[in-house]
């Protein structure tokens, strides 16, 4: 197992990292995102440094720029799918269809993980409520 050093970064560092990684010949591992008990979100960037992982992460924002110039579908189908599941935006992603989740069950973004399951039920059985 690889070993993992943390590396804090603000949002205006996301895409002359991304950039610089690229540049130097690392690879885009994968992008996470999670909320922390606080309701912080977190998104971190790994990228391979042979037996380390950088994870690059930015907290506490709700829309950051898009990699996916720099890393194609690498970064393209992870920040759709973190789109479509949480309340984070990345900026210049093509949204014109969901990777997964039906178009109608929320309005607007994702927030399916910080949506409570009554409020998803009633979204989309309006007809019971």
């Amino acid at each position: 197992m690889p070993n993992t050093e943390i590396i804090p970064i603000t949002k205006d560092q996301v895409h002359p990292t991304a950039e610089k990684m690229k540049s130097e010949g690392h690879a885009l591992v994968m992008i996470h995102a999670y909320l922390e008990k606080d309701g912080t979100p977190v998104v971190t960037y790994d990228y391979d440094f042979g037996p380390t992982i950088k994870e690059c992460e930015v907290k506490g924002e709700h829309e950051l720029p898009t990699i996916s110039d720099i890393f194609s579908t690498a970064a393209q189908w992870p920040e759709r799918e973190i789109m479509e599941l949480m309340d984070i935006t990345f900026d210049g992603v093509d949204t014109s269809q969901r990777l997964f989740m039906p178009n109608n069950l929320l309005e607007g973004q994702g927030q399916i993980l910080v949506t409570p399951l009554d409020e998803l039920n009633k979204k989309n059985k309006p007809d019971e409520n």
